[in-house]
């Protein structure tokens, strides 16, 4: 949600939880050029295959998917993968599959999001993520907001053809605090509401 506590317009941002009205969105966006080409595969995905992941995500404990709605449209998907509660760590990724969103701020809400309810409501220590060397925008949002970069994946996945790099990040919950005043900030600035306050 957002607040017009600033003069910048405000959005409001909901994640909610997915359901059976989503399946051809999320199959339409996934297999669309803007999501494609940050994904780590490139093949156009079948109904046949998106049903099957898509049957599968309500009894699987280790993700989590929420659809992304700005002012009441759905324009994206976030999630949480590889949740591993006895080592207190999971991954995350989100999309923005609306263009009509892109600039307004909404993908630092997503990441501010993420963190404060990994770290919060889940009591996780550690947030991680895989980005393609190449979507360098979205691998900086995730170092201004802290998290570092673990690993260089070389060659890690096959695009349009040719070998590509991966980048992997980290941010540990100790580490949130010393950047989390500052994106706060930048959202109040922004005129979202903080989530989880």
């Amino acid at each position: 949600m957002t607040t017009g506590a600033s003069d910048a317009p405000s959005h409001a941002v909901v994640l909610r939880d997915v359901t059976e009205g989503d399946r051809q969105r999320l199959l339409d966006w996934r297999n669309s050029p803007e999501v494609a080409a940050y994904m780590y595969t490139d093949h156009k995905i079948g109904q046949a295959e998106h049903d099957r992941w898509f049957d599968g995500m309500a009894s699987d404990a280790r993700r989590r998917y929420w659809v992304i709605e700005v002012d009441g449209e759905p324009v994206g998907l976030a999630n949480l993968a590889d949740i591993d509660a006895r080592n207190r760590r999971c991954a995350w990724a989100y999309y923005l599959a609306s263009p009509s969103v892109r600039g307004l701020g909404v993908g630092s809400y997503i990441e501010f999001w993420m963190i404060e309810y990994v770290f919060g409501p889940l009591g996780f220590d550690k947030l991680w993520c895989e980005v393609l060397l190449s979507n360098e925008s979205v691998w900086k949002l995730h170092e201004r907001y802290g998290f570092q970069r673990e690993a260089l994946f070389r060659h890690h996945v096959i695009k349009d053809g040719a070998p590509a790099d991966v980048v992997g990040l980290g941010l540990l919950a100790q580490d949130w605090p010393a950047r989390r005043e500052e994106m706060a900030r930048r959202l109040l600035d922004k005129g979202y509401a903080l989530p989880f306050a």
